[in-house]
């Protein structure tokens, strides 16, 4: 297949390289009705559009040919050709066929379409570029600095430009906005994380990649966020969750408390005969995502019982035992297996 006539597939669907089989599948089925020849009566331009979708659906549905398009790219038809035998006096070593001749090259040799690329260039090998297709990592590096492994992410989109790395911040800093200072190894650049970032949030640096070693372009860097444990709040969503402690007289009677939130200390009610596990929502006291607006905060209650009592608080709830009319498992001698 001439480089002219390459089509990506991802880019027709508008999804990214990772996108899942229901991913493809959706996105297939929006745009197969958009562009049906029976929506579209005479319109040449719409049924070129519908087959070139089918096509494109018939190699990412499937998973034998999705993967040799992920690896080789614009010459991932040639993969699916049949191999030289490498027992036949026709036989050619990597590296030595004639330049433009795709139908006996055994691709099965290459991990993927850039080092088929690479070794087609003369320029690159295995041997000398071990570390090609590793996704690169970062990890702390003082009070506010990280350092990224640089090595590339492969994608069959760009040959290899994009990289990709996590970055892990605290709750703080993740919903009120951080710059942080990232080492690439030859060069330091500052990332500012825009507040209401979420654990699986990627942000995307234009510019920050490798080098492609096919067109010499460079790429992007894409950071994806981990949130480290918060000892009191828990992300849910756009939901913030804390654990709230009660005393059985406060569940009991209700009561006014103060609980934390990002803004600081708020009063709330806690309603007469609350329960364990139940909820208070606390509204507009959650998460601020992006575009500034904020979730809810949820204070789930938990009855604390005193381990130590004095003798008055002793003797008191002796009383309460006494004179109690309750009795929460009335209903068990009707439970049966």
């Amino acid at each position: 297949m001439a480089a002219t006539n390459f089509r990506d597939y991802y880019a027709l669907f508008g999804v990214n390289k990772n996108a899942s089989a229901d991913e493809i599948k959706k996105a297939y089925r929006r745009l197969a009705r958009k562009y049906h020849p029976d929506l579209n009566p005479g319109d040449k331009t719409a049924e070129a559009k519908f087959k070139e979708i089918t096509e494109a659906n018939e190699v990412l549905s499937d998973v034998d040919k999705r993967s040799q398009y992920d690896r080789f790219g614009q010459y991932w038809k040639q993969s699916e050709q049949p191999r030289t035998n490498p027992r036949s006096n026709n036989s050619r070593t990597p590296g030595n066929n004639p330049p433009g001749d795709f139908n006996t090259v055994d691709f099965g040799q290459y991990n993927n379409f850039d080092d088929f690329v690479n070794e087609l260039l003369g320029r690159f090998n295995n041997s000398s570029n071990p570390q090609a297709g590793t996704k690169a990592t970062a990890t702390k590096n003082g009070s506010d600095g990280f350092t990224g492994n640089t090595n590339t992410s492969n994608s069959s989109s760009n040959l290899g430009g994009d990289r990709e790395a996590t970055i892990s911040l605290s709750l703080t800093e993740a919903y009120k906005g951080v710059q942080k200072s990232f080492n690439l190894g030859t060069e330091t650049i500052k990332v500012r994380i825009p507040g209401g970032a979420k654990a699986g949030s990627r942000i995307r640096v234009r510019g920050k990649g490798n080098i492609n070693t096919y067109n010499k372009q460079r790429g992007d860097l894409y950071l994806t966020v981990e949130l480290q444990p918060h000892p009191f709040f828990r992300l849910d969503g756009e939901q913030l969750i804390c654990e709230v402690p009660v005393t059985p007289d406060e569940a009991v009677l209700g009561a006014q408390i103060e609980i934390p939130t990002p803004d600081g200390m708020v009063t709330v009610n806690v309603p007469a005969g609350v329960q364990s596990g139940q909820s208070l929502r606390l509204r507009g006291k959650g998460w601020a995502n992006p575009r500034g607006e904020r979730g809810d905060q949820l204070a789930k209650i938990a009855i604390v019982t005193p381990k130590s009592l004095t003798p008055t608080e002793r003797e008191l709830y002796e009383k309460i035992r006494t004179s109690r009319t309750s009795n929460p498992r009335n209903h068990f001698n009707q439970v049966t297996l």
